[in-house]
């Protein structure tokens, strides 16, 4: 029985590109639509972009700068479950900061990776007050829940948002500053 290369060739060509486009239709369709659909649809949420990996969800946000970050973690973590699966949702917040903002920030983080250690999350507040203090008119949110900490600094139409995990294993160096 004598082989044909060019049809071969020809039908491998086809049926990859079938098994690769399905595959990718299914991703878009199924599964980042979907979430991106949540995530657009939630208060403060400016602008985002979702990335999807083996063990985690990965969406990088805009928000405005009245948002209540707690919020947007729990409402995206909560309609988006059925997409989210069992990977872990992580949210990169795009900052709109000042140096003024990112100065109090990094004065503070001593005492707030302090409090995060051990477990004393009430400090945490006690220690940004204490920072802004000296700047009229800088603002300081934080909120809690059972997987994070959430702090949001605002000044004049600057804002940075910070999430920090509660689980001290996954914290190590916290890329969302």
């Amino acid at each position: 029985m004598k082989l044909r290369l060019m049809p071969i060739v020809i039908t491998a060509i086809v049926a990859s590109g079938l098994l690769f486009g399905g595959w990718f239709i299914y991703q878009s369709v199924a599964v980042e639509n979907p979430l991106a659909e949540v995530v657009d649809n939630t208060p403060g949420v400016e602008k985002s972009q979702s990335f999807f990996g083996d063990t985690s969800v990965r969406v990088e946000l805009q928000l405005s700068k009245d948002a209540n970050i707690r919020e947007v973690y729990q409402r995206i973590s909560r309609e988006g479950e059925s997409i989210i699966g069992n990977r872990d949702l992580k949210l990169d917040i795009v900052n709109e900061s000042s140096s003024a903002l990112d100065e109090v920030w990094s004065k503070g983080l001593f005492r707030v990776a302090e409090a995060m250690e051990t477990k004393k999350y009430a400090d945490i507040p006690a220690a940004l007050e204490q920072m802004t203090k000296s700047r009229p008119g800088m603002q300081v949110t934080t909120e809690m829940d059972e997987h994070n900490v959430y702090v949001r600094l605002t000044e004049g139409k600057s804002s940075k948002f910070v999430v920090l995990p509660r689980i001290p294993a996954q914290m190590g160096v916290w890329s969302n500053e």
